[in-house]
């Protein structure tokens, strides 16, 4: 009799399948398969113009693929809503800091709760029991956002005076405002200097470590992407040409050849060759 073994894998949070995006005749998105297991940190990376921004709109519901499907724990999100899918558990951040500069730092976090209240305007308008007691349950929760962060007791600063790395964090604290399953992070790192950029991946791997959140990010900064991820995807002209561990992808010819030009994978390999003998 033969002996059945089960094995214990994450669930998958998010599958992409032969996801495709057009713009006219521009394929920005070509036919891109992904799926990622809960509590993983995986990076899309490429070079400008690959469509990785585009195929996070089309995961966060800015954009609707003409083609393909996106399953979010093995249900269909593909044309909902971008509040929709953000009360599913789904957050993002943007590749330019897109915080509303002349609010507070504990408003803008506040904003990222809105997608849980469940009282309405009737609600507001009379200052009822339940509305009382979300906007107390979402001050709490922003205050405990930003010790989190590391930005406890600059709470009343508007958001324009913070430095730019407290911005980057507290863009990612109102994401996180959203209880979200699934935290989609567009170049946490553009523009840190490299203390800076430390200081980014062990916040990210905190987020994942401490909040068991799955995190999906683009990045072009290849020491923090080999760093901080386990898996990589390479998308090229719309296309995924790679996939892998970081060691995978670092040797893949394709992915070279996508980052440096034809004839740069057989140069590299010509030069490592030349090292070892």
């Amino acid at each position: 009799m033969t002996k059945l073994t089960l094995t214990n894998h994450p669930p998958v949070v998010i599958e992409a399948q032969s996801v495709t995006k057009r713009f006219g005749g521009l394929v920005a998105v070509s036919s891109v398969d992904l799926s990622i297991r809960e509590k993983t940190i995986y990076a899309i990376i490429g070079p400008n113009g690959a469509g990785k921004t585009t195929f996070f709109n089309c995961i966060s519901g800015f954009y609707t693929p003409e083609e393909g499907e996106v399953l979010f724990y093995g249900k269909s999100i593909k044309g909902k809503t971008t509040d929709r899918i953000a009360h599913l558990g789904i957050s993002r951040t943007y590749q330019n800091i897109r915080l509303f500069s002349q609010m507070t730092a504990i408003e803008n976090i506040l904003v990222g709760s809105h997608c849980r209240y469940t009282n309405h305007w009737l609600d507001a308008i009379l200052h009822t029991r339940r509305y009382r007691r979300e906007e107390a349950e979402s001050l709490a929760k922003a205050h405990d956002l930003l010790k989190f962060i590391g930005l406890e007791g600059l709470g009343d600063n508007l958001a324009s005076n913070l430095p730019y790395g407290a911005q980057r964090r507290l863009e990612i604290a109102r994401a996180l405002a959203s209880n979200p399953k699934l935290l989609l992070l567009d170049e946490p790192t553009a523009g840190m200097n490299p203390q800076e950029t430390d200081e980014m991946i062990e916040f990210i791997r905190s987020l994942r470590d401490n909040l068991g959140i799955t995190i999906l990010l683009i990045e072009h900064d290849m020491r923090m992407v080999m760093g901080i991820s386990e898996y990589i995807s390479v998308l090229d002209y719309g296309m995924k040409i790679a996939e892998g561990t970081p060691t995978e992808i670092q040797s893949n010819q394709k992915v070279i050849e996508a980052y440096l030009g034809p004839g740069a994978a057989a140069l590299q390999e010509k030069f490592s060759r030349g090292k070892d003998e």
